[in-house]
């Protein structure tokens, strides 16, 4: 296979086969099938003496693909670049210009931290090789313009038809917060607040955006159910903390999600401990295990656990994200494995290229 591909003038025959060997036996809890399966060799080329294997990466994981690189270095001493080259497609059909998949980050109720949440994880599939995309539905509290930093930014078009969403640190946003004085209240009634959401969702000028995370207001109401029957969602994530109070409408809102047909792709159990600075030790302030509960009762996954930690909300009132300030530090970490979570189950689950997805036998009947 990679014979057409590489010269064998620019790499001895040794290091194709080991490469190729490598490429095809690759297994990891990202590519269980086997990273072959999966991921569609471009190239493999020799640049500026660095060999560079191309990809074609059907959800973003670049994070696997450095380990990738990591792994047949120790393995085999041969160092290579490995660039993905993501190809994402729409999980399911719709006619929504400008964007592939549509992922809803709710819980059931507030405080527990969805939108700062929401904001990070849209920063880490950034990382992991993604365009993304945050619309904020929560048309009377709208947070999402002050922790991107972007608060005072108002929207304009470019053809007197379409919304241009605000551009920030390559995220593309759209809120009402753009559209009103952020010191005034809206005091609109139910379907005056769908309408609305509707408007920023479809009258928006998107660019190739491959995953749009949108930050569902607390609750099982009318925004909830208009996105449900109106908005191609691809899927949900919800976020929970420990408290049982908080697991209690986490899991009305899962049921509600599982009423109206749309997938939910796990948890994310949000303060689910505090690390003592001096110490290290683990105390979990909110109780414990209730997110693994969660998850089990409703056969989903827990997607992961983040700690209750200042600096998350410092950076998140400076309208900043620890994946930008710290991207190797320990929650950054945490945020990119979560994130790499839910676009590779978004495709293992519902993508036909998936190796997972059932293939459907169609037998005709005389």
């Amino acid at each position: 296979m990679f014979s057409k591909l590489f010269s064998s003038k620019s790499v001895s025959k040794e290091q194709q086969v080991l490469i190729e060997s490598f490429y095809q036996d690759y297994k990891s809890e990202t590519f269980p099938n086997g990273i072959s399966t999966v991921c569609k060799l471009i190239q493999l080329v020799l640049v500026d003496g660095h060999i560079t294997l191309t990809l074609s990466v059907p959800f973003a994981c670049d994070d696997e693909l450095q380990l990738f690189a990591e792994k047949l270095l120790d393995k085999h001493q041969i160092s290579i670049i490995v660039d993905g080259q993501l190809d994402v497609i729409k999980i399911k059909k719709h006619q929504i210009a400008g964007i592939k998949n549509i992922i809803a980050i709710s819980s059931g109720k507030g405080g527990v931290g969805k939108s700062t949440t929401t904001v990070n994880l849209a920063y880490a599939l950034q990382a992991q090789g993604a365009r993304v995309g945050i619309l904020d539905a929560d048309i009377y509290g709208p947070s999402i313009p002050k922790m991107l930093g972007i608060e005072d930014s108002k929207i304009s078009s470019n053809d007197g038809k379409l919304m241009t969403p605000i551009e920030v640190n390559d995220l593309s946003a759209m809120s009402i917060g753009f559209l009103v004085d952020k010191s005034d209240a809206t005091i609109w009634r139910g379907p005056m607040a769908s309408r609305a959401f509707g408007q920023l969702l479809n009258e928006c000028a998107w660019q190739e955006i491959d995953y749009l995370l949108i930050d569902m207001p607390p609750g099982t109401g009318d925004i909830q159910l208009t996105l449900a029957q109106q908005v191609p969602v691809s899927a949900a994530v919800i976020i929970t903390t420990p408290q049982d109070i908080a697991l209690d409408d986490a899991a009305k809102g899962i049921a509600m999600f599982k009423k109206v047909d749309i997938p939910v792709l796990g948890v994310i159990e949000n303060m689910s401990y505090h690390l003592c600075n001096h110490c290290g030790e683990k105390s979990h302030l909110f109780g414990s295990g209730g997110g693994e509960r969660l998850s089990e009762e409703f056969n989903t996954q827990l997607l992961g656990q983040l700690p209750l930690d200042i600096s998350i909300c410092q950076h998140a009132d400076k309208g900043k994200s620890m994946l930008l300030e710290n991207s190797a530090g320990d929650i950054a970490i945490q945020y990119r494995r979560i994130a790499a979570k839910i676009a590779a189950d978004l495709f293992y689950q519902f993508d036909a290229r998936s190796p997972q997805t059932s293939e459907i036998l169609f037998t005709q009947i005389d």
